[in-house]
């Protein structure tokens, strides 16, 4: 199976075009946060929406909490997906399920030990898909994304195979490392953002670099596969 990209940190729709021309099948819009880098405004956020064709998906990364204000920033900003970056209460997330029933909903899980395994039962019959990076959402200032650090991939490894959802693996990302993440993990999609910037913008020499070394990442895993 092919492993998906998903470009994040987008912040305008040149850098759209940039991405979809590189091969990303999803881009990722950072909405107002506590902490990190790439947050654009709504109205930003928007005009990307409107201009990425499909099958390209657009995700909208929201650090609101509760059922009601997803639904509102969703609707404020007509993303194809919604990627929820806080823990929230499970309750919320099956209410915003029956409020905006045809978005796509992931659930970013911040993975900090084995214990994220714990957080599947009461996502997973309210999500599309989890989306597993190495924030700390319980630190002074929350880190809920962005934060150029890979998190323990054994878990995230256990993670895949304890959940039937498909799962994005972010968190310090690049051409360097994806073949052993794609191996270990085998993760549905990637995602990444500051592992294909230079001096914050996107540069179109690391993203052609990224893309490659996922296409060859899957190839061997597809010759292995028929070998066997």
């Amino acid at each position: 199976m092919r492993t998906r990209i998903k470009v994040c940190c987008i912040a305008s729709p040149e850098e759209a075009r940039m991405a979809i021309e590189a091969g990303a099948d999803a881009l990722g819009l950072v909405a107002r946060m506590p902490s990190g880098p790439g947050p654009i405004p709504d109205a930003t956020i928007a005009e990307v929406t409107a201009f990425v064709p499909p099958p390209v998906a657009t995700f909208l990364l929201t650090s609101e909490t509760t059922a009601e204000a997803i639904a509102a920033h969703v609707r404020a900003t007509n993303p194809s997906t919604v990627q929820i970056v806080s823990h929230i209460d499970p309750a919320e997330s099956e209410k915003l399920a029956a409020l905006e029933p045809h978005v796509r909903r992931v659930q970013v899980i911040h993975v900090e030990g084995p214990d994220a395994l714990d957080l599947i039962p009461g996502y997973a019959p309210h999500v599309h898909a989890f989306l597993l990076d190495s924030g700390r959402p319980n630190a002074a200032v929350a880190e809920l994304g962005g934060t150029g650090r890979a998190h323990d991939w054994a878990v995230s490894a256990d993670f895949v195979r304890a959940t039937g959802k498909p799962v994005f693996l972010a968190g310090g990302l690049s051409a360097a490392n994806v073949a052993a993440a794609i191996t270990q993990v085998r993760p549905y999609g990637l995602d990444l953002c500051s592992g294909v910037r230079t001096d914050g913008r996107l540069d179109p020499v690391k993203l052609a670099a990224f893309v490659a070394a996922v296409r060859q990442a899957d190839a061997r895993l597809a010759s292995t596969r028929a070998a066997d």
